[in-house]
């Protein structure tokens, strides 16, 4: 065998330990991200006997907390759960529980409240959720129930989840379908209307 294939056999054998080692690193990031997102979920019982977070005087005072800061807890008790929401949409909120849309309204503002969650980890029971089933976002100001008014599916590319509303509204929306593997194409959307404050 010359010189030269057994060149670019060890070349090959080295890449292929490299590719290998690369996939099974995407694979434990994955995994973790995974589990992050799926820990996130607290049965209400629980969610009761631990004690809230200290919330920052910005959130006393319906400010926008900083992005990535937890800013509340989602009820669902439909679901039984309860699931921190974390200020802003990108992966890296999505991660640890539902987000909040930052251009959307705070809980106790008027206009559109936008959530968005993963449909594999804290929304993977979403599809349980339906018409004149409760929803309450707790904040450091207070709970605030709203009422599923309308159950939408929509395009991913749709825009009008996050348009402003005339009335107090919560919009929770995820992925869609719930058992599709790969990129969903398409968004289940909760559109839910304020009913009370709790203090």
């Amino acid at each position: 065998m010359s010189q030269t294939c057994r060149h670019w056999k060890t070349v090959l054998r080295y890449s292929a330990f490299v590719f290998m080692m690369l996939g099974l690193a995407v694979m434990l990031w994955n995994g973790y991200s995974f589990w992050q997102g799926y820990r996130a979920v607290t049965p209400l019982k629980e969610a009761d006997k631990q004690s809230s977070k200290r919330l920052t005087r910005a959130q006393e005072t319906l400010v926008p907390p900083k992005l990535g800061e937890q800013m509340g807890t989602l009820l669902i008790p439909k679901l039984h759960i309860s699931l921190p929401i974390y200020h802003g949409t990108d992966e890296q909120e999505l991660r640890k529980g539902v987000g909040h849309y930052p251009k959307s309204a705070l809980p106790g503002q008027p206009n559109n409240v936008v959530l968005s969650g993963h449909r594999d980890t804290v929304f993977r029971q979403l599809g349980q959720v339906g018409l004149h089933d409760e929803l309450i976002v707790k904040t450091s100001t207070g709970e605030f129930v709203y009422r599923v008014k309308k159950v939408r599916i929509v395009d991913e590319s749709d825009r009008t989840v996050i348009v402003e509303k005339p009335r107090p509204t919560l919009t929770v929306t995820t992925c869609y379908p719930f058992d599709f593997i790969g990129n969903a194409k398409q968004r289940y959307v909760l559109i839910a209307q304020f009913v009370k404050k709790r203090t």
